[in-house]
């Protein structure tokens, strides 16, 4: 998922018993060039990483480092900023005698108020074209995916996440169906975004969503020729989905509710029944 603008650059899915990373190896050509590719650090590793880097022109990845991931440091690069080098498993090269036997990496350190330290990890090496401070703030847009999750869940199934179909190609078909229609909403955002120079996560997807729906609906007993002009209303109405800026300044930390009593709760009434008004 492009994370600035929630479209989808290429899925897989599958039975799932298979692991995802292994359904993801299918998606690394698929990355572009001149890009920066935000991963769980369930891909830290060096069959994932080296290829993603070593082929195509700049493509870039940042994760965060497991508790127990180990490196060299090679040299510091500033606070909390250093050049450091990975060696390459022996199992690892001999699944894929391509790899090298080592490679660098940039680590950033940081640590947020309330939170423990982190390590982020990048191929972005060089500290003057890729400053530390921008870095840690970039990292953080790789929540931008979970919304997305939540779009597509929550937004267009409903929270209805069995889906409909019963059978694995009829599965397949529905899937599909589903990205594209999203992307189909998510590519307008996009281009009135552009035309009102606004960050396309700034317009609304559940009314632009809901607006498309109707317009769809709309169109199956309009006459062919009366369509264009409706898009164009429907266009124009758009413009009035742009949200407020996100105020990032504001902090929810997440928090264990109390659990609540198995028996109903017994709300005391200061008004007798007989005199109770119906």
């Amino acid at each position: 998922m492009a994370l600035r603008s929630h479209l989808i650059a290429s899925a897989v899915f599958g039975p799932y018993g298979i692991d995802e990373r292994v359904y993801a190896t299918s998606l690394w050509d698929a990355v572009p060039n001149r890009s920066l590719v935000l991963l769980d650090r369930n891909y830290l590793k060096a069959d994932v990483l080296v290829p993603l880097m070593t082929t195509g022109t700049e493509r870039h990845w940042m994760t965060r480092a497991k508790s127990n991931t180990s490196f060299t440091v090679i040299r510091r690069l500033g606070r909390g900023d250093e050049l450091v080098e990975f060696e390459v498993s022996s199992e690892a090269r001999k699944k894929n005698p391509s790899l090298p036997q080592r490679f660098d990496a940039r680590a950033i350190r940081y640590q947020r108020k309330g939170f423990k330290p982190q390590i982020l990890l990048t191929s972005l090496i060089d500290p003057t074209k890729y400053p530390a401070d921008e870095i840690r703030a970039l990292y953080h847009e790789r929540w931008e995916i979970e919304l997305g999750f939540g779009e597509l869940k929550t937004d267009m199934l409903e929270r209805l996440e069995t889906i409909r179909s019963k059978s694995p190609t009829a599965v397949t078909q529905e899937m599909w169906g589903l990205l594209i229609a999203y992307n189909l909403v998510r590519l307008e955002m996009q281009r009135l975004a552009r035309e009102l120079r606004v960050a396309p996560i700034r317009v609304s997807f559940v009314a632009s969503l809901r607006h498309c729906v109707e317009q769809w609906h709309l169109a199956t007993i309009l006459s062919p020729g009366t369509i264009p002009s409706h898009l164009a209303t429907a266009t124009d109405r758009m413009r009035t989905f742009v949200l407020p800026k996100r105020r990032p300044e504001r902090s929810f930390p997440r928090a264990v509710k109390i659990k609540m009593s198995n028996y109903d709760r017994k709300v005391p009434s200061t008004v007798s029944s007989k005199r109770r008004i119906k």
